[in-house]
């Protein structure tokens, strides 16, 4: 079977990875943003838990909700993102796809979503830091997808991911 063709494990590994990446991107993000103006990065990811509904009830909007909680919230939404990226993904060279869904993505999240399910959440970061951390989360993502499947991506090189991951378990 070809390394490139898209099966549903595929679509599953390739997917999670692209997603791990662009998560990870993004805490990076937040966490340079924060450490440069003094905010809390801490306080974003508790905002992410609040925002998913950890910690409703315990103090104020939320404030039991813990940091650890809210970057397990984005990494699992980060995942599954991936996931579906990869599963809605054209052929040809996926830095453009990926870059303007993940705009997309935030302007769902912070002008329809978000200001209905956790108003004060949108106002944590500012917009341009929310939007810049989506387009890195999106040229991570491609990025793990250049090397996962260059010859679908356009891109020379290549990586397989380990046996263990590329398989699947019954």
């Amino acid at each position: 079977m070809s390394q490139n063709r898209r099966t549903p494990q595929t679509i599953l590994s390739t997917g999670i990875a692209a997603g791990v990446a662009g998560g990870l991107a993004e805490v990076v993000v937040v966490g340079v943003y924060t450490a440069l103006t003094g905010g809390s990065a801490a306080a974003v990811a508790r905002g992410v838990a609040a925002a998913a509904g950890i910690g409703i009830g315990i103090g104020a909007e939320g404030l039991g909700a813990s940091a650890a909680a809210g970057l397990g919230v984005h990494m699992a939404l980060a995942a599954g993102l991936g996931v579906g990226l990869v599963a809605l993904r054209p052929r040809g060279g996926p830095l453009g796809f990926m870059l303007g869904s993940l705009a997309a993505v935030w302007a769902v999240n912070f002008f329809l979503v978000l200001p209905n399910v956790s108003p004060g959440f949108v106002h944590l970061l500012p917009y341009a830091v929310t939007l810049a951390s989506k387009l890195v989360f999106g040229a991570a993502a491609a990025g793990v997808l250049a090397l996962l499947a260059p010859a679908r991506s356009g891109l020379r090189g290549g990586l397989r991911l380990p046996a263990a991951l590329a398989t699947s378990h019954p």
